[in-house]
């Protein structure tokens, strides 16, 4: 029965999966090492508001997502429970064995406004990483640089729901692994796009397969990760007729990122000190 319970396959569009326990245990297992083994830093949970919010961060490290993990553990110590944010995951990602089961109790949901807008309606918050692929398969040289590929559906929906922007930045976690290239070339020779909704399929450098020629999971390298909680941002109008206004949405999305990408900017130059 315990081990069932383990290895079930999750829905990933359900919002009551969520199991406490669960994060408890990954808590206590997980968040000492992670802290220690990445030197890590996360600073401004006191930040962020109370209530419904949507926390904007930037992608790293393929699939392994580090700061997701020390973030959230970050928030389950200072805040509780209640205000650790769902996260919205790429269905591909999501849906894969082994790692459907990790992250579906801890709070991973399928990305969409929907069931954003169910949480929001419930309270709660929710992490959204706009670059997605895009930001995560970055290539090295790029580790450094918000990487939005000029989305800006995260902006409607917090416009549309009247929930502010809370933007979340990890410096270090791209430094994980090198990535050589994020493959765009090779995702739209392979239709990737059409068939997986990914845009890139990087090839990289990691442990411990040496050359990675596929977002497979990697052991990361110890980089040293500072994340920081930047102030809510909130827009001086919001509803349905402001998120479809294409001008002001992309005047919007720029405000937010480029305060993300001034804080990553400061962080990476402190990280190397």
């Amino acid at each position: 029965m315990g081990l069932t319970r383990w290895l079930r396959r999750y829905d990933i569009d359900r919002l009551d999966q969520r199991d406490p326990e669960r994060v408890d245990l990954a808590y206590r297992l997980l968040h000492g090492l992670l802290e220690r083994y990445f030197r890590a830093e996360v600073r401004g949970i006191d930040r962020m508001p109370s209530g419904a919010a949507l926390v904007v961060g930037n992608h790293n490290a393929l699939i392994m997502t580090p700061e997701s993990f020390l973030f959230g553990f970050a928030v389950y110590r200072e805040r509780g429970l209640e205000d650790v944010p769902y996260g919205l995951g790429h269905e591909w990602a999501i849906r894969l064995p082994f790692f459907n089961q990790i992250v579906v109790p801890l709070g991973a949901v399928r990305a969409g406004h929907g069931t954003a807008q169910k949480l929001f309606a419930l309270g709660r918050k929710v992490l959204v990483f706009p670059g997605s692929d895009i930001d995560a398969f970055r290539s090295w040289w790029d580790r450094d640089r918000i990487c939005f590929g000029g989305r800006t559906g995260y902006v409607r929906l917090a416009l549309a729901t009247g929930v502010p922007i809370v933007p979340m930045v990890a410096a270090g976690a791209q430094e994980t692994l090198i990535v050589l290239t994020d493959g765009q070339w090779i995702a739209r020779a392979l239709h990737l796009d059409r068939l997986v909704r990914v845009k890139g399929w990087p090839i990289a450098l990691g442990l411990p397969w040496g050359l990675m020629l596929a977002p497979v999971p990697f052991l990361p390298w110890p980089s040293r990760i500072l994340i920081e909680v930047l102030p809510p941002i909130r827009f001086p109008r919001s509803g349905p007729e402001a998120a479809a206004d294409k001008a002001y949405v992309a005047e919007c999305a720029a405000v937010v990122e480029d305060a993300m990408q001034a804080a990553l900017t400061r962080l990476a130059a402190e990280r190397r000190q």
